[in-house]
């Protein structure tokens, strides 16, 4: 496994993979690597002959007062994770690197990253966006692969990808959770036991709000309010429940197919996000 600190460095080594008539795979993560993570990497596996892990803290999706200093990072345990994994490159660059220190330019979206998480973090798309599209072109990646669980993520990068002809397969990864239901989070480990007893709440309420709608109830209005008010008994504050379509983010007027019920809530100092799609 190669461990790419510049940008140059994988650039370099991506180029000579597509020489030898190899397509890569990257896959995005910040690091502290769990087994949502390492799903990624496997699905990317069999999307690509090479595969390419990004680790990296990005500050610039970071807003003021939020996690960036405390952000769990443990880099010699996610090296040993895709090693074992039989992933062919890290790419952990410092962000001098990644970010020249008199930069100006950002990307943004200005419809589906307004909304949801966008609503309450309004900078944290454009940094998302900037970053996502650097890793691309410093990859050379043919496809890159995302988590269902940051759902609104990967909405609007595909918006990105289309709006902007970038050439990158955009692959989307189911949601994995812990044995009880948790939606698998490197924050998770913010949370104290009674807290992520508490957190339970947000895959429970989402489940049920799931099975009325198997047994025939489509209203959003009425499965939104039943999810808040579920939240509202467990977490300490609610950000939103919500009943979009997955690829529009605009709110359905009936539940069906494609519908994401996302919810966000913190429990104790932690804001933690969840959805299920229908």
């Amino acid at each position: 496994m190669k461990i790419c600190r510049t940008k140059k460095s994988l650039s370099a080594l991506s180029d000579a993979w597509h020489q030898a008539g190899e397509t890569v795979a990257i896959v995005p993560t910040m690091g502290y690597l769990h087994e949502g993570h390492l799903s990624l990497v496997r699905l990317a596996k069999k999307k690509a002959r090479r595969v390419a892990v990004s680790v990296f803290v990005n500050p610039t999706q970071f807003g003021p007062n939020e996690d960036f200093e405390r952000y769990p990072r443990d880099e010699r345990h996610d090296f040993a994770l895709l090693r074992a994994e039989g992933v062919d490159a890290v790419f952990a660059p410092a962000p001098e690197d990644m970010y020249a220190e008199d930069a100006t330019v950002s990307l943004v979206e200005s419809k589906l990253s307004k909304v949801l998480c966008g609503a309450f973090r309004p900078t944290h798309f454009a940094g998302v966006l900037t970053v996502v599209l650097k890793l691309f072109n410093v990859s050379r990646a043919d496809v890159a692969v995302f988590g269902q669980k940051d759902a609104q993520q990967l909405a609007v990068i595909r918006r990105m990808v289309r709006d902007l002809d970038v050439p990158v397969e955009i692959v989307g990864a189911p949601l994995v959770r812990e044995k009880d239901g948790l939606a698998l989070s490197s924050r998770n480990t913010y949370l104290s036991a009674a807290e992520r007893r508490r957190a339970l709440s947000l895959h429970k309420a989402l489940d049920a709000a799931e099975a009325d709608y198997r047994a025939g109830k489509t209203d959003p209005a009425a499965a939104t309010a039943r999810i808040a008010k579920a939240l509202a008994k467990s977490c300490d504050s609610v950000d939103y429940a919500e009943a979009v379509d997955a690829d529009t983010l605009e709110p359905v007027k009936k539940l069906g197919p494609n519908t994401l019920l996302a919810v966000a809530a913190y429990v104790g100092k932690t804001r933690l996000i969840d959805n299920h799609l229908l």
